[in-house]
């Protein structure tokens, strides 16, 4: 068996039971709030078409963005009542896997019961029946293989999109997909895709058991379904492993965003803590802004971000200052705003910059952003996700005019192979990015000094910064990796043959940093 696939199926059990928990209970969740609605719709014909508009509105939604709605709406929550509102992991998950999973159940459930032949109401009325008995023995009974054709949709549809759960923090089949996208780990993919299908198909077929069961009034069928059902509840929700016997020992929780130098540094700090005696949790692919906004929170305790996304992004700063200046003012401002504090610079720096393969860019005679600027509507930006929306983008378009013939967004693995295959001519890179130096790209200087400067900084929430063992087993990595060790670590995992995983990649860069 390949190293990459006994990895990705050594994480595969832990990774499949949390995915099933997750989407059992938004499916229960889903059946408890929209088939009392459904019922209530079909009995109230005035009721019934705004119940329908507004869970086919929710559905428009794309599932990643509703997942990443809920965290902003239950911090504010939290920030409005005083609550402790969880606003990142299973809760915004669980929420917004359960409204989008109401649609089918809503709209199948109304279709039964509202479209249930007048006469058969009747005869019900005609024998005595109450509202409630003939709902229960008429109604339901008539309309459940409607309603479970719903069910069954719903259930199909949340197992998928559960796999989103993991951009707010919940661990799911999505961490084998994300991990391996960004990664170029091919297997870890398939295996998460692969078993969020097999998942899917085995839900789909045990409620379709069901169904057929209660067509042709078979007890045998439909007691079979149900038992297997409850036997994978049961799954979800028996430990793995045995008892924790550190339990007592504090735990906390590193975040990382979504690409591979993220992935190493969450590992690096994990080691670190682990080494003092800490119980660690993960939570890995994480929106730049979900990220800030869960260690403000103390959702998540530790992790590293970049001076230049936080001067614009959360300090809302377009000036340009020096390192010392920079490095000052976020400290001083992250700590009065929300009680961040920054430990300090790891010592290198990742920051934005243009890049295009040398060849071409001295065919073109492009050597800074003033040439680009030139040349620009003649070439095709690669853009990383969310470089487009941010205000370093802004900062470039206003400073030097900037336009291009044509733009695409990838992922930052997509990114470098458009640039590399042709089908972009120039891309937002990183710095520290050793595809750099693999892929014989050139970096544009920027005489205007419109992107401002990117030193990767730790950030610690409220309760990790009072902890002083903790602080003492991070200060060592303050200043002690230089921009040449992380593209080393970072094309470790990125490169296309003989790549380690981010893990690996991690205590590789710990070994030489001791």
């Amino acid at each position: 068996m390949s190293a990459p696939l006994s990895r990705a199926l050594a994480d595969l059990p832990d990774l499949l039971q949390a995915h099933l928990v997750l989407s059992l209970a938004a499916i229960a969740l889903a059946v408890g709030i929209g088939l009392p609605l459904a019922i209530a719709a079909s009995h109230a014909p005035g009721l019934r078409a705004p119940v329908l508009a507004i869970v086919g509105v929710f559905q428009t939604i794309p599932g990643l963005a509703l997942l990443a709605l809920f965290y902003p709406a239950l911090v504010l929550l939290g920030r409005a009542t005083g609550w402790a509102v969880p606003a990142l992991g299973f809760l915004p998950a669980l929420l917004a896997l359960s409204i989008y999973a109401m649609l089918p159940i809503v709209r199948n459930a109304v279709t039964a019961i509202a479209g249930l032949d007048p006469v058969l109401r009747q005869a019900a009325d005609g024998i005595g029946m109450t509202a409630r008995q003939r709902l229960l023995r008429v109604e339901l009974p008539l309309g459940a293989p409607v309603i479970l054709a719903g069910l069954r949709t719903a259930a199909v549809w949340t197992i998928g999109t559960a796999t989103l759960a993991t951009t707010v923090g919940q661990p799911s089949l999505g961490d084998l997909i994300f991990s391996g996208l960004q990664t170029e780990n091919w297997v870890r993919v398939l295996v998460g895709c692969g078993a969020a299908a097999v998942l899917a198909l085995m839900t789909d077929a045990l409620l379709g058991l069901i169904e057929r069961g209660i067509a042709r009034r078979s007890k045998a069928m439909v007691l079979s379904g149900i038992g297997a059902l409850l036997f994978a509840v049961l799954l979800a929700f028996v430990p793995l492993s045995g008892g924790n016997g550190d339990a007592d020992r504090p735990a906390y929780v590193v975040g990382a965003k979504n690409f591979s130098e993220q992935y190493i540094l969450a590992a690096l700090l994990e080691r670190r803590l682990e080494a003092a005696g800490m119980r660690v949790e993960r939570r890995d692919n994480l929106g730049s802004a979900i990220a800030y906004r869960a260690v403000a929170a103390g959702d998540i305790d530790v992790y590293v971000d970049y001076t230049g996304t936080l001067w614009a992004n959360v300090l809302n700063r377009n000036d340009n200052p020096d390192r010392e200046t920079m490095m000052r003012v976020l400290s001083r401002g992250l700590m009065a705003r929300d009680g961040v504090r920054v430990l300090g610079s790891l010592g290198f720096e990742n920051a934005y910059a243009f890049a295009m393969p040398a060849a071409r860019a001295r065919a073109l005679n492009i050597a800074d952003l003033d040439d680009l600027a030139a040349k620009g509507p003649e070439l095709t930006l690669g853009s990383d996700l969310e470089f487009l929306s941010r205000p370093e983008w802004r900062a470039v378009e206003g400073a030097y005019g900037m336009r291009f013939g044509g733009s695409t967004a990838y992922s930052p693995t997509f990114m470098y192979r458009a640039v590399a295959n042709g089908r972009a001519d120039v891309i937002s890179a990183f710095s520290s990015d050793g595809r750099i130096a693999a892929l014989d790209l050139v970096t544009l200087a920027d005489p205007r000094g419109a992107l401002p400067r990117y030193d990767a900084v730790i950030l610690l929430s409220q309760r990790a910064a009072q902890d002083p063992e903790l602080v003492r087993a991070l200060r060592p990595l303050i200043g002690a990796i230089s921009i040449a060790r992380m593209r080393e670590a970072n094309l470790a995992v990125d490169r296309e043959e003989n790549a380690i995983d981010p893990a690996a990649a991690a205590a590789a860069l710990d070994a030489d940093l001791r």
